[in-house]
């Protein structure tokens, strides 16, 4: 008998990682972090009707199509997610994100509650969610206010919008409060990594574990 670890990975299926938060949580700086920090997860490129913008480019920032074509890709379940901001729609194109879980890779989401749940309806097995909060209403509002992206009139409307998406929270598998930054990316950090080790998500584990026994 050999006491050897295994000199490969044992296989496994990528997962959909979906961060969510009322806008001025930071959750885009924790989807940053976290791709920075890891390269087996990418962030999902997201599919759009409206036309690119000035330094946009094509399969990296968006992929470009018409309003005809969006409704065929509909129609054809070649959608994964979809919603309509401003009389643009956006959405998430299967294929690529198929194609990445079958070969182990992670994909990043940064959408609300409305684009997690098509995704939970359409890939339940394949889905981690996790909700980031701030640490209260008054850190949030002077968060938007620092940011300066925003006049008065919008951050108020921003926070008000909060509400409503704060409330969708117990939808999720893991609530992460981002008092600090560096604690937020760890926490998320952990996350990944024991969501990777599910027995359910390790597809070689079936073959290496017969192998194992057949040589006991």
């Amino acid at each position: 008998m050999s006491s050897a670890e295994p000199t490969s990975p044992i296989a496994r299926r990528g997962l959909m990682l979906v961060l969510s938060s009322p806008s001025g949580a930071g959750k885009s700086t924790l989807a940053r972090k976290i791709l920075a920090a890891d390269s087996n997860i990418a962030m999902s490129v997201s599919l759009t009707t409206r036309p690119p913008r000035p330094g946009e480019v094509e399969g990296r920032d968006y992929f470009f199509v018409s309003k005809e074509k969006f409704a065929e890709m509909r129609d054809d379940g070649a959608l994964l997610e979809w919603a309509e901001v401003f009389d643009n729609w956006y959405a998430t194109p299967s294929k690529m994100v198929d194609d990445a879980l079958e070969t182990g890779a992670d994909v990043l989401f940064d959408i609300d509650w409305q684009g997690t749940q098509q995704l939970a309806q359409a890939r339940p097995q394949d889905l981690v969610r996790v909700f980031i909060l701030p640490p209260s209403a008054d850190t949030l509002r002077q968060r938007l206010i620092t940011r300066a992206q925003d006049t008065a009139s919008v951050v108020a409307k921003r926070m008000a919008e909060a509400a409503d998406e704060i409330s969708h929270w117990p939808e999720y598998d893991y609530v992460i409060i981002n008092d600090d930054l560096e604690r937020a990316h760890q926490g998320l950090l952990s996350i990944l990594h024991a969501e990777r080790l599910k027995r359910t998500r390790r597809t070689g584990l079936t073959g290496f574990t017969r192998n194992l026994i057949d040589k006991l």
